[in-house]
């Protein structure tokens, strides 16, 4: 029996590589695939693949709204979720959606080859890195008071009303979203509030 699956990622290199290597297993056939969400919908109406080899971005909620589309959209197309970097809330997320497998970006070929062959047995199958994401979860480098602080500012509520609320000097606020952004890397308030909110800290 011949696996058909389509792959959908964003970068055509790393595409055409999956697509090569899982196409070189006898029992596995690459049908088709995406390079974006858009085109990944008229791909499955119209192959109706047994497994999706799918991309997922660490931001939420998208990624999960995409495997819940495809699993309501393809009920017999099994989701098999690729990520580069797997958190707590993006695994649950997933797997609550319905993905039926999560692997990492850097699986050994032989690794994703047989992730690919359980899921379309309809088994469910996660690799350790997904695994250990959600054993073991980064810990919040964000106090209370600077969650309190980025969750205001996750609604675009400016300095000084984040500071009323809190009851805050507005330079306390301030120094608060300083900390903020060195801890999470980000440049501004909103990718601060992406990061934290994707590795589960909000």
């Amino acid at each position: 029996m011949v696996i058909h699956v389509v792959v959908a990622e964003d970068m055509g290199l790393l595409r055409s590589a999956l697509c090569a290597a899982l196409s070189s297993e006898g029992d596995i056939e690459v049908i088709a695939d995406a390079a974006d969400v858009g085109e990944l919908w008229s791909v499955l109406r119209r192959e109706r693949p047994d497994v999706l080899v799918l991309d997922l971005k660490p931001e939420l909620p998208e990624s999960a709204e995409v495997v819940a589309k495809v699993v309501a959209e393809a009920p017999g197309t099994a989701v098999l979720a690729m990520s580069h970097r797997w958190s707590p809330p993006l695994v649950e997320a997933a797997l609550a959606a319905g993905a039926r497998g999560l692997v990492s970006k850097d699986v050994a070929l032989p690794e994703l080859v047989r992730a690919v062959r359980t899921t379309a047995a309809g088994e469910r199958v996660i690799d350790p890195t997904a695994a250990v994401a959600v054993l073991s979860p980064p810990v919040n480098p964000l106090t209370r008071r600077e969650q309190e602080v980025l969750r205001a500012a996750a609604e675009g509520v400016p300095l000084k009303e984040i500071a009323r609320r809190l009851y805050l000097a507005h330079g306390t606020v301030r120094n608060h979203l300083s900390a903020i952004l060195h801890k999470t890397g980000a440049r501004n308030r909103m990718e601060a509030v992406r990061v934290a909110q994707r590795e589960g800290w909000l």
